[in-house]
């Protein structure tokens, strides 16, 4: 129960919940994202546009984003852990250096768990016991530069800021839309007439403005606006937002705590390295 509660000192709680919110605001970006562009795919096909060349060049769009979306999700789950890693590398250091952090039996445990103790016998356990250990040395070579992540965590939020606001244009454009549903569906709040309410794809860059009929009007489009496919693309975009946000606290959360760490080492006199 000691060696447990000594070792939960070290564990960088803010890293733990940036990982956790990390992972689940891109898998929420992602997954839902997909599945919305594919949605958005079947309705401009279907209702939108019946000449194939018009939307072509979209769906060659909407393909190269679900390709960027599988990388984004790969990079991020991997960087996501190396954070985590470099949480628990920065704050036990600084924790180590006011004292609230001492090594145990479980530390020199988990040291010869990786450096092969006295237990490694015969030249098969210890050439596994120096292949572990010289993963482990070089990613500790990395974890100790906590001004890497920084730099790295700072671009990568300022990219993930973008993507953010991004992912807010599809949300305004179904809302749009939506919007447009309720006045047909209730003219009495609007003083135009119905047939002129519309909801035009080309009017947002969507189609190109030869595209036939490129727009939806009137009953048609309180028509789509209540088929069960326009209603899960709509609120998969608004996941997809939500997921896009939640990524974007967890990268400020990480820069912060990285940053704090990197600060007390400098001031400390351990420098970049330690």
């Amino acid at each position: 129960m000691e060696c447990c509660a000594r070792c939960l000192v070290g564990a960088p709680f803010a890293s733990l919940v940036a990982t956790g919110l990390c992972f689940f605001g891109v898998a929420l970006f992602c997954g839902c994202g997909h599945e919305a562009l594919t949605g958005t795919e079947k309705l401009i096909e279907t209702y939108f546009s019946k000449n194939y060349q018009d939307y072509e060049y979209l769906i060659n769009v909407i393909h190269a984003f679900q390709y960027v979306i599988y990388g984004t999700a790969s990079f991020f789950f991997l960087y996501g852990a190396l954070l985590l890693a470099e949480g628990f590398y920065t704050t036990g250091a600084v924790r180590q250096i006011f004292g609230d952090y001492k090594t145990t039996i479980c530390g020199k445990g988990l040291s010869a768990t990786v450096t092969g103790g006295q237990k490694g016998r015969g030249s098969r356990g210890q050439h596994q016991a120096h292949s572990l250990e010289r993963v482990c040395h070089c990613l500790g070579k990395w974890l100790g530069h906590p001004d890497k992540f920084v730099g790295i965590t700072y671009a990568l939020t300022v990219v993930w800021l973008l993507v953010f606001a991004c992912s807010a244009v599809p949300v305004y454009i179904y809302f749009n839309t939506w919007t447009t549903c309720q006045s047909i569906a209730f003219p009495s709040k609007t003083s135009a007439s119905i047939g002129s309410l519309c909801a035009d794809a080309r009017m947002y860059g969507v189609l190109p403005w030869n595209a036939f009929p490129g727009k939806v009007c009137g009953s048609n489009l309180l028509s789509i606006c209540k088929t069960a496919e326009f209603q899960m693309t709509f609120h998969l975009f608004i996941a997809a937002f939500v997921g896009a946000a939640a990524t974007l606290v967890s990268l400020l959360t990480f820069m912060i705590a990285a940053t704090y760490n990197f600060a007390v080492l400098k001031l400390m006199g351990r420098g970049t390295k330690f």
